[in-house]
This record gives structure tokens, sequence and C-alpha cells, in this order.
């Protein structure tokens, strides 16, 4: 089911329609935190910058999803369709998490995402800026069981679109 996730394209030239679809797939994905199965929806060669780190072709983002995922405990990722053309799409998102083992002391990290897929609906290149904020254990959204699309994200916390 997984390969299926990550093999089932959307593709350009996207619709408001596909985009958001497409966005929800990558949300679903990555929410899965299957590093080798994340890393298939981008292509072989593809170019990211995620914070301050530089990466370049699928090998080298899975080995980045796996160190993150091992260091980010209890992710929950959050993403919503900002704005799209005939191959790029623009996210906002919001995920949650704390660090290796100390569930006392979560974080929510508000960022936005650009990407850039090729005509098989791979991504080649994800642009990626995240601002971390320290939050309480009773101010999470995205506590277990809770369906992260039915979370309503308060007015200051997001863009509207």
């Amino acid at each position: 089911d997984l390969e299926k996730m990550s093999n089932q394209a959307l593709l350009p030239p996207f619709t408001r329609e596909t985009a958001e679809k497409k966005v929800k797939k990558a949300q679903d994905l990555w929410n899965t935190k299957t590093a080798e199965v994340v890393a298939k929806a981008y292509t072989e060669d593809t170019v990211w910058r995620n914070r301050g780190e530089f990466l370049k072709g699928r090998e080298q983002v899975q080995g980045f999803l796996e160190r993150k995922w091992k260091r980010e405990q209890g992710y929950r990722l959050r993403k919503e369709l900002f704005v799209f053309s005939d191959n790029q799409i623009a996210v906002q998102f919001w995920y949650e998490y704390y660090v290796e083992n100390d569930p006392s002391v979560w974080y929510r990290c508000y960022g936005l995402e650009h990407w850039t897929f090729n005509a098989e609906g791979l991504m080649a290149n994800r642009m990626m800026s995240g601002n971390d904020v320290q939050i309480t254990p009773e101010d999470r959204w995205f506590k277990d069981g809770v369906d992260v699309n039915s979370v309503s994200i308060p007015e200051g916390h997001r863009s509207p679109v």
C-alpha cells in the first residue's frame, strides 16, 4: 500500500483539484515516516533545500529522512495547498514532534515549501523554510488519535488561501 501511495502519480499540469490531492498525498506519505518509500516520490536527481541543509539525489533524501524521523519522535504533519501552477505547488505546513525520547518538551514547526514536478509526477525540486516553536504537550494540535485534517488551524498561525 505504501508503494501505491508513492507511485500513483497525480501528473502536471495541475488543476486546483489535482494540486490539493497531490498535497494531501504527500502529507499522508510523510506521516508514514517510511523514508525508503517517501524518497521514491522524488526524482533520482532531486534537489532539496531543507532549512540550511542542501541535498541532491534520492539517496541523500532518504538518509536525511531517516535521520529526521529518528530524531523527531511523535511526528505528525499537516500540509495545505498555498498556490500552484502547471508543474509547481507551494504549501504551508505545520508539524509537531518531540526530540529523542523526551515527550515532556514538544515543538511545532511552521513552514512553507515550494515544489517542482517532472512530467511523471515525481518531485524534482523541494525548497523548504521552517521555524520551530517550543510548545507544551497540552498545546499540541495533532495529538494521537486526532485526524490532522480535522484540526482548525487558528488565525495567526496560517496564511489565508
